[in-house]
């Protein structure tokens, strides 16, 4: 017996023996125990120069995999990228879209993404020195751009809900939906202001307002990453584009701006500051110059406001293909290696297309253009994050969980009802709206009255049938069979060879009413050319129905085709009329404006966009969005945006400078007075407190939603401040009868601005506060004094 003791003792000696061994012999890095940057330092030190440069590449991750019936493997052109490239990241490894020749078949469903993006783990873990695993990107905007998600309303229509709590939602939502397929990075928010519609982008924008929007990426930030990044359920938010990107000149995408210094300061970089504020770890350079310097080559930007300023600790990855574009389209750099030199000395760490830096890095190393401690640096910050979301231990999803998780009944309920809270109402005369369920018969007429891809926005993969609701299926869900329905397209968007316009107004002069669903498109094709970035080849002689999109801007804001011309002849049946308006951008709707009666604005409202237009019309929901882009008149008023600077502006011979709907507008169907309106102001030694309240009342019988608006207008500055500048807002539910009281707080941060000196002030003086339903309608007033200059930290 003690001979049998003795040598189970000397077994379980040398298995805590070898156990220790083992424990001692393992690196820093792969022990979950050691801190992050411990193990950051020990990696780094590991590794040569090419896979450090590896580390910094994103490859397209599309091409990485194969797919044959139910099968998914690595591609031989993935193998050859490990081999050669060593790279650290892929982007759009799930996209799906004509540009990516992904489709329904070709592509990959949610179960089979999770299958595709283990095995792509597996094999760099498995077959290169060090078993780095990958970082995977997704485009993220209004849902994960993949086959079998869901899809959200775009950007505009997130905007005009002024809801940021209900955008975090769905933030969550989108992250979930991406990580359980195995990202872990998703592109998103974009945080350009809309402050140009002839852009081809801007339905990619939330609103022309730097507060709002700053809100909206709060939302979006803290949705994606939520409260750890390692959750399983979270992923990396990638602030886009970084930064002015979205006023070019003469709304050329990726066209060089010249705002000010303050301009740049006040206006187009608070977004990207609050979202930075809220923890977001990535941020993507834009592609254009601001004042003769590229984004992605800008110190100022990159190390200066980004890194000493905010204290942002995450990574900056190129737009695709924009470092190569210092050298083929800047001309700043005289060869590939010099645009790569530029870049990453500027502060740009990671390239989004595997061309940029790669080779060209290491030549630019090699001549010692960049250093190794500039190299070390931005390899670091993208080690990090991979330490940081637990990759090294987990790098591998449940596919089971991708099936049973991604597109669920409450995410798609969830889409329905950011949809709604974006529908604004433009105009209800003789309140036409909401329409009697008890109609005996209603036309449906209009290009985009039935086609599921004009619904859902640019950035979006191919549908399945039965996935997307359209305007005439939710009108069909809503009243079934008591009904006629008639549907007629009447027209295209763009292509005028073809049209049904007598055969519309025929069905709208046998219908009670008419629907006509008008607007643009940012559906992509299988017949477009596409750039190397993605963007849209565009020229004047070209069919596709698309006229909104990365890729094409436009001249003009008119409805183009024969839209205008089928509105009209609906219209002259003399039947009531609704235009329903389904686009990326703000269009020209003057004549509309005077002529139909209702016009509500969905902007591309998404998979559950039918529906939830079917509940506005016919009154199961009460529309309360808001504008979140000014509506031109003219393209001769841009840019409209209604904070702009002193002095106030005047007429022109043609028209007056008032935009057709300004920003904050919408219309309900309910009437809400304010009133009681008090405003205390509590100085401290270093900030300020004002106190803002007042009362909201639903005059009507109907509960709704009000959206209630702060501005500040600063009387006297030592520099020209805006007319009007939105700090607050809240959206208010109050049922029929009902009121409520409403506090604002205001700090000095609300009240400063970049003083002659550069520094931030909210100087001494009067204010006005002004409270009211738009920027265009002010319903209270009152001015108040800050009695002392009050320096603001920033």
């Amino acid at each position: 017996m003690n001979r049998l003791l003795l040598s189970l003792a000397i077994v379980a000696f040398l298995s805590f023996a070898t156990s220790i061994s083992s424990t001692a012999q393992q690196p820093i890095y792969k022990n979950p125990a050691s801190p992050i940057e411990s193990r950051v330092r020990d990696l780094l030190a590991r590794m040569t120069n090419e896979e450090k440069v590896g580390q910094l590449a994103t490859l397209l991750g599309w091409e990485m995999y194969d797919k044959r019936d139910n099968s998914i493997s690595v591609s031989d052109k993935f193998k050859k990228a490990v081999a050669e490239q060593r790279m650290g990241m892929l982007w759009a490894t799930l996209r799906a879209d004509p540009w990516t020749q992904k489709t329904l078949k070709t592509g990959l469903n949610p179960a089979q993404a999770a299958q595709a993006t283990n095995a792509l783990q597996k094999y760099v873990i498995e077959n290169t020195r060090l078993g780095i695993p990958l970082l995977l990107a997704e485009e993220c905007p209004h849902g994960h751009m993949a086959i079998g998600t869901t899809v959200f309303p775009t950007a505009l229509g997130q905007g005009s809900t002024w809801n940021p709590a209900l955008i975090q939602k769905m933030a969550a939502a989108i992250a979930l939906e991406a990580r359980v397929q195995g990202a872990h990075v998703g592109y998103g928010p974009v945080l350009d202001l809309a402050r140009e519609p002839r852009w081809s982008r801007v339905e990619e924008t939330y609103d022309e307002d730097p507060v709002l929007n700053g809100q909206m990426g709060i939302a979006m930030v803290t949705g994606f990453q939520g409260a750890s990044i390692k959750s399983g359920a979270n992923i990396i938010s990638t602030l886009k584009h970084f930064t002015a990107y979205g006023v070019p000149e003469g709304g050329h995408n990726g066209g060089s701006v010249s705002p000010g210094i303050r301009e740049l300061m006040q206006v187009y970089l608070p977004p990207f500051r609050d979202a930075v504020g809220a923890g977001a770890l990535s941020i993507m350079t834009a592609y254009n110059s601001i004042d003769g310097i590229p984004c992605s080559a800008n110190p100022f930007l990159l190390k200066t406001v980004l890194r000493d300023q905010w204290k942002f600790n995450g990574y900056v990855v190129s737009d695709l293909g924009s470092i190569s574009g210092l050298f083929s389209n800047h001309h700043v750099a005289a060869s590939p290696a010099d645009a790569a030199a530029l870049a990453i000395n500027a502060g740009l760490d990671s390239d989004l297309s595997g061309y940029g830096f790669g080779k060209a890095l290491q030549e630019a190393i090699n001549k010692g253009a960049v250093s190794m401690a500039v190299l070390d640096t931005a390899v670091s910050r993208v080690l990090r994050m991979k330490f940081a979301m637990g990759l090294f231990e987990s790098p591998y999803v449940d596919p089971e969980k991708a099936r049973s998780q991604v597109k669920t009944a409450s995410n798609v309920a969830l889409a329905r009802q950011v949809a709604r809270e974006s529908i604004t109402l433009l105009k209800n005369s003789n309140n036409i709206l909401p329409l009697s369920k008890s109609l005996k018969t209603i036309a449906v007429i209009g290009p985009n009255a039935d086609n599921v891809y004009n619904q859902l926005g640019d950035y979006t993969a191919p549908q399945a049938d039965g996935n997307v609701v359209t305007v005439l299926q939710g009108i069909r869900n809503k009243l079934g069979s008591n009904t006629q329905i008639q549907y007629v397209k009447g027209c295209s968007i763009r292509d005028t060879s073809t049209n049904t316009i007598a055969e519309a107004v025929l069905a709208a002069q046998k219908s009670d009413v008419a629907v006509v669903v008008l607007g643009g498109s940012s559906a992509r094709d299988f017949k477009t050319e596409y750039q190397s970035t993605g963007a849209a080849k565009v020229n004047a002689t070209s069919i596709s129905d698309m006229e909104s999109g990365e890729g094409f801007d436009r001249v003009n804001l008119d409805l183009m085709g024969k839209q205008l011309e089928l509105l009209q002849a609906i219209v002259k049946t003399g039947k009531p009329v609704v235009l329903v308006l389904i686009k990326g951008r703000p269009l020209n709707v003057n004549w509309s404006a005077e002529n139909v009666p209702a016009i509500v604005d969905a902007w591309y409202p998404g998979q559950e966009g039918g529906n939830a237009i079917a509940d506005v019309l016919f009154g199961d929901y009460n529309p309360a969005g808001r504008l979140p882009i000014s509506i031109p008149k003219s393209v001769g008023q841009l840019p409209i945006y209604y904070n702009y600077k002193n002095p106030t502006h005047h007429d022109y011979v043609e028209s007056d400078a008032k935009p057709l709907f300004p920003f904050g507008f919408g219309l309900s169907y309910s009437t809400f007075e304010y009133g009681g309106l008090k405003v205390d102001v509590i100085p401290s030694a270093s900030d300020v407190q004002v106190n803002v309240t007042f009362t909201i009342t639903n005059r009507s019988s109907r509960d709704g939603d009000e959206v209630a608006q702060l501005y500040i207008s600063d009387k006297v500055s030592s520099v020209v401040s805006p007319v009007k500048q939105l700090k607050k807002f809240a959206r208010i539910p109050l049922k029929a009868g009902e009121q409520k009281t409403v506090t604002f707080q205001l700090r000095a941060s609300d009240l400063m601005l970049l003083n002659s000196a550069m520094n931030w002030v909210a100087e001494k003086g009067d204010f006005t506060v002004l409270i009211g339903a738009s920027s265009d309608d002010i319903r209270l007033k009152q001015d108040f004094l800050l009695p002392t200059d009050i320096q603001v930290k920033r």
